[in-house]
Order: C-alpha cells, then sequence, then structure tokens
C-alpha cells in the first residue's frame, strides 16, 4: 500500500503551490498530470477549485452567474460554499483533499514545483487534456466506492505523518506504538501540546488526586516523566488536583488553572510551570479572582483566558464569566447579557473568529446538557442558536479541540453510559455530523479523558474513566470530509462581520442545497458546447427548475410548520412557567400547613399530659375528702362519748335520762 508524507518537506505556502501545480491549476507541469487529474471525481474537482480560488484570491465576492450552466453554477456554489475561510486555512484543506485522492503526489511533483496563477476559470473544451494558464478542467466522472457507499473516497487511505508514525485510516481512531513508562491511568487530567510534546498533569486514580507531570514525545511515542524541581517560590511538589485546566504559554511555560484539590483555597490560583527550569511557581494575580472551583473550562482567546462555571467546593454548580488578562494577570469578572448557561460543570468550550465563545454540553449533579449557547465577546451578549445535522446526545466530561472552522468532540457520559460517537461542529453554519463511532467500552467512550491536537489535524486523546481508569493513547487523522461537509450545506451562522444569527432550516440556501442534490445529474453533463449536448442540457436544466420550485414550496411549509411550532412552544413554555409557579406556592401552602399541624400536635400531647396530671390530681383530692370526713366522724363520736365528765368539770350536769332510754 502506498506511503505518502502528509507534511512534506516545504512549508506553507509553498507546499500548497506544488500541490496545486500537482493537480493541474496553475499550468502543465509535464504530460503525466493529465492522468493525474482524470482521476478526480466531479466533487473532488469542485472542492479542489473552490479551495484554490479561496487560498489564492479570498472569500468569493462575485455575483452567481444568472445562466443556467450547470458548470458555472457547481464552480460558483462551490466556492461561494466556502465562506470567509482563512486562506491558510483553504491551502491545508486543499492539499489535504489530495493527500487522501492520491497519497504518492508528492513524490511525483518533486521535478516541477511552480507558482500558481490566481485567476482559475473551468475548462469547457470539450478535450480532457490538462488545462493552460487561467483555465481548470471538470475530470472525468471516476466513482470509488467506500464504506459507507459514497463516492469521491480513495480507497489507499495509508498516510505518514512526519515525525508522528504511520495513521493508518482517516476519520478513525488507531492506537499508536508507545513506549517508556506508562503514566498511571486517570482521568479529569489535564494535557496541552508544546514542541512535539504532549505534557499531562494532575488527575483523579482511584478517588485519589494526582500531581505527577508526565510527557509524550509525539514524534517517537515515548512516554517519560518530569522530575520537578524545587525553587526559592515554591517547593517540588504541587498541591495534587483534578479537573482543573493547563494551557500553553510564552512557548516555555504551562499555566495550571483551578481545580479540585483535598484542601481547595477560597479563590482560583494560577500557576505556572517552567519547561526549562521544570520549576512550579504560584502567580501573582490582581483585581477579584473567581471562586476556587473544577471542571470548568478556560478558554485562550488572544492574551485573554476566558473562565466559564464549574462546582466549587462545596458541590455548588455556577455559570459566571471571568477574564484574566495574561500581561497584566488582572482578572475581571463580566456582567454578561442574554440569557446565560444554566449552571454545569464538565463542559466543553471553545473560541470561533477570535470573537465567539461557544459552550456545549455540561452537566449537573443529576442531568446532563446538549445545548449550545454562544457569547460575542464583543457585545457580551448570551444567544441560543438553532443546531443543525445530527445533534449530539446530552453528555458531561467530553473534551474538543479545534481544526480550522470544525469543532471536534470526543467521549463524554451521561451518567448512565460513556458517550461512542466522535462529533464534528462546523462553527460557522452550527451543523453537526458524526465523524465515526467507537464500539462498547472503548477508552474513547470515556469520561474525564484529554483531547489535543498535534501538528496541524492529528487529534490525540488520552485517559479517562467508563468503568475504569485508562492510559492508552489514540489518534484521529480527520478527512476533508469531515472538515468540510458541514460547510457546504449550510449557510453561515456565525459570521465575524454580521454577528450571531440563529441557523434554522428555513435559512438554507435552496438553490445550494438543489444543486448539490442534484450532483449526480450534472455529472452526467458532457463539456462539450455542440448542439445535441446543448439540447441535453436544457432538458435537464428544465427538469431542475420543476424539483426546483417543488423543493422551494416544501421548504415555504416547513418555513410555516416551524413558525407554528415556536408558538406552540412559546405557549408551552409560559403555560409551564404558571403552573410551576403555582406549584412552588402550593407547596408552600403545604409546609405552612405542615408547619401548623405540627404545632397544634404537640399542643395535644400537652394537654393530654395535663389531662393525666388532672386525673390523678382529683384521685387525690377524693382520698383526701374521704380521709377528712373520716376524721371527723371520728372526733364527733369522742367528743360525745366524753361530754359528761367535761360538763361535769365544767359545772353543767348530765343530762336527765328518762326511764324509758334505759
Amino acid at each position: 500500500m502506498a506511503m505518502a508524507r502528509a507534511s512534506s518537506g516545504l512549508a506553507y505556502p509553498d507546499r500548497f503551490y506544488a500541490a496545486a501545480t500537482y493537480a493541474g491549476f496553475g499550468g502543465s507541469p509535464n504530460s503525466s498530470s493529465k492522468g493525474v487529474t482524470s482521476k478526480f471525481s466531479n466533487d473532488v474537482a469542485l472542492l479542489l477549485y473552490a479551495l484554490y480560488q479561496q487560498a489564492t484570491v479570498g472569500p468569493c465576492n462575485l455575483p452567481k452567474p444568472r445562466g443556467w450552466s450547470p458548470v458555472e453554477q457547481s464552480k460558483w456554489t462551490s466556492w461561494n460554499g466556502l465562506g470567509t475561510m482563512a486562506s491558510i486555512e483553504a491551502m491545508r484543506l486543499f492539499v489535504k483533499i489530495l493527500e487522501e485522492e492520491d497519497p504518492g503526489w508528492y513524490s511525483r511533483i518533486s521535478n516541477f514545483i511552480s507558482e500558481p496563477v490566481v485567476d482559475v476559470e473551468m475548462n469547457h473544451n470539450s478535450k480532457m487534456g490538462l488545462p493552460t494558464k487561467g483555465e481548470v478542467a471538470l475530470p472525468e466522472t471516476k466513482t470509488i466506492p467506500s464504506e459507507n457507499g459514497n463516492s469521491g473516497e480513495t480507497q489507499d487511505k495509508d498516510v505518514m505523518v512526519e515525525g508522528l508514525g504511520s495513521v493508518g485510516v482517516y476519520d478513525q481512531w488507531v492506537a499508536p506504538p508507545v513506549s517508556g513508562p506508562r503514566p498511571k491511568p486517570r482521568y479529569e487530567h489535564a494535557a496541552a501540546v508544546v514542541d512535539d510534546k504532549m505534557y499531562i498533569f494532575g488527575g483523579n486514580h482511584n478517588g485519589r488526586y494526582l500531581n505527577d507531570l508526565q510527557t509524550l514525545d509525539l514524534r517517537n511515542w515515548t512516554w517519560s516523566r518530569i522530575e520537578v524541581k524545587a525553587n526559592s517560590e515554591a517547593p517540588a511538589a504541587v498541591t495534587p488536583c483534578a479537573g482543573h485546566s493547563l494551557i500553553p504559554w510564552e512557548g516555555n511555560k504551562l499555566l495550571s488553572i483551578a481545580g479540585h484539590s483535598k484542601d481547595p483555597s477560597e479563590v482560583v490560583n494560577v500557576r505556572a510551570f517552567d519547561l526549562q527550569t521544570c520549576t512550579w511557581s504560584t502567580m501573582k494575580t490582581y483585581g477579584k479572582p473567581p471562586v476556587s472551583r473544577g471542571g470548568q473550562s478556560v478558554t485562550l482567546v488572544g492574551t485573554n483566558l476566558v473562565i466559564f462555571g464549574g462546582q466549587d467546593g462545596n458541590r455548588t454548580l455556577l455559570n459566571d464569566l471571568h477574564i484574566l488578562d495574561l500581561e497584566t494577570m488582572t482578572w475581571d469578572e463580566i456582567d454578561t447579557l442574554g440569557v446565560s448557561p444554566s449552571p454545569r460543570s464538565d463542559h466543553a468550550a471553545a473560541v470561533h473568529a477570535e470573537r465567539y465563545l461557544l459552550i456545549f454540553g455540561g452537566g449537573t449533579h443529576a442531568t446532563c446538557f446538549n445545548d449550545l449557547h454562544v457569547l460575542d465577546l464583543k457585545t457580551m451578549e448570551w444567544s441560543r442558536p438553532t443546531q443543525q445535522g445530527e445533534i449530539p446526545s446530552p453528555r458531561a466530561g467530553h473534551a474538543g479541540v479545534i481544526v480550522g472552522e470544525s469543532w471536534f468532540i470526543v467521549g463524554g457520559g451521561d451518567n448512565k453510559s460513556g458517550v461512542s460517537e466522535t462529533v464534528v461542529l462546523n462553527m460557522s453554519t452550527l451543523s453537526w455530523s458524526i465523524v465515526t463511532t467507537v464500539e462498547g467500552r472503548a477508552p474513547l467512550a470515556s469520561e474525564g479523558l484529554s483531547l489535543v491536537l498535534n501538528g496541524e489535524d492529528v487529534l490525540v486523546s488520552f485517559g479517562g474513566y467508563n468503568g475504569r481508569y485508562n492510559n492508552e493513547v489514540n489518534l484521529l487523522k480527520p478527512s476533508h470530509k469531515s472538515t468540510l461537509q458541514a460547510t457546504m450545506s449550510g449557510t453561515p451562522a456565525l459570521d465575524s462581520g454580521s454577528g450571531v444569527q440563529n441557523a434554522t432550516n428555513g435559512t438554507r440556501d435552496v438553490e445550494l442545497e438543489f444543486e448539490a442534490g442534484q450532483e449526480g445529474k450534472i455529472r452526467e453533463i458532457s463539456m462539450d458546447n455542440n448542439e445535441p449536448q446543448t439540447n441535453q442540457v436544457n432538458e435537464v436544466i428544465a427538469a431542475l427548475k420543476t424539483e426546483k420550485e417543488e423543493l422551494e414550496s416544501a421548504l415555504d411549509k416547513e418555513k410555516s410548520q416551524s413558525l407554528q411550532l415556536k408558538q406552540e412552544l412559546i405557549e408551552a413554555e409560559s403555560k409551564n412557567t404558571d403552573l410551576y409557579k403555582e406549584l412552588q406556592s402550593v407547596r408552600g401552602q403545604l409546609a405552612a400547613e405542615q408547619s401548623r399541624c405540627f404545632k397544634l400536635e404537640v399542643d395535644v400531647a400537652e394537654l393530654r399530659q395535663k389531662l393525666q396530671t388532672m386525673e390523678t390530681l382529683q384521685k387525690e383530692v377524693e382520698i383526701l375528702q374521704r380521709q377528712k370526713a373520716a376524721s371527723e366522724e371520728a372526733y364527733a363520736k369522742q367528743r360525745q362519748s366524753t361530754g359528761g365528765v367535761w360538763g361535769w368539770l365544767a359545772g353543767t350536769p348530765p343530762p336527765i335520762q328518762k326511764p324509758n332510754d334505759a
């Protein structure tokens, strides 16, 4: 199987110019290029044309062709679909596509490397020879079947990435042959890449926080542990932590921000590791730092760190926003507009066009999310745009990296199982798609794993937890389809010049979708300009116009249904709010009644006790009364029996006894 270097000895832009020359743009190096261009399918040729124009001319500012020429329409659609993609990104994607279609291109181009021309147009001649200066030929239709049945995939997928070893296939995770002492299995660690080395710091292993610093050389895949040295500011051993963030800074430093620890501080600390002296130090900051936390997101935007959310030491979930200016080391708490994301931790964050902060997923103690929030860093206003495509399932503990305008999300879990899909979001169109899926309880379906980008577009994952802790390394090299398919099928939703827009199904470009859907029919149209084929083109165009009208009608219906559903949703949310308020009121009344009932029960118990006491006293009174009565009776009798003697002594004679009284 052919092997090629994805990263030739040439640097950009020379590597792009070489690839463009080889593909037939900018002149004909030699006759062998005819065979190379002829094996591109029409869709690949259109994409290469669009990327070439984007790289050399810039965004498409030309009006859409008025005539129904399928070639001109397809060219304009492909180029215009790239939006505001940067020139260097277009160059890299151009080279990547060429590598996928022809892995051995560089070995055959070494003898003819020339500069490209800027003005490129499609070749309308019926001959399929190489284009002359200023022309691009649409090659013959050639479909190469792939695993999923789509055309345009190359079967020869092996790629030799310079300094990285062999990456077997595109859009599939592979495990490189690592050597050296592997780090302890862990999750909730932090990772960063500096000078072709991936650094791993801290994490959680079997419920214990770690503080080791490990490095993986991404050129020879060798693990080694960094021996940390002490200095005057800090000891060699730093506080073990997990759920923190690691940011490369100034080329020779790693910044560790926040994180959970056994004895947390009151506020977020920023620690710096000097890669030259191998020492840690605590950086002095100014302003009001955020409360200590872990599971937050930390995003580098220019010279600022944007920190959102997380969970504090009391397990309270947060949704506050703070910015640390790395030049002045000053904290600033930001008051935002709009509706902020709900409090959460273990989410993912990314920045697009140095202006938009994207927050995806995360969770609470019992719930995971799959919502997407966007913060305009110029206006500091939150929005929640509509997501397109295959929206990912709810998850927390996932990781993400950016390749151009594509945001790749890996791993995470939903409190039941790990997420097996690797997904990608085009940050301009906010359209999701699935890149690949792993099976079972693979390390990629883990929570708390790390994901970094090595080189230009190789994803490197490490660690995670999915029922067991792991310390495995996996790689994925995205294909151009995974990075461009959303771009070519959606309307830009995040644009640095126009601000945030809601990317709804009703705002898609009908003609763009229509032409892309009829791609197979357009391929059948010959490039000749003779009369018979013109009639054939007219017939196809008439059929396409009819289908376009049907699509527009269907789109109007979808818009109407969408508006109706939105109105029903608003009404349901309003009703739900009212019911929730009523429920809270009833709960409050119930709590008050329960408190009153409890007090009454206490009073009843006290009265019962008093009643029992009164009964006892009543019995005692009755006994005393009987005793008193008996005493009085006995006294009376005694007095009566002794009354004569006492009366005689007192001078009173005793009563005379009658005869019949004897």
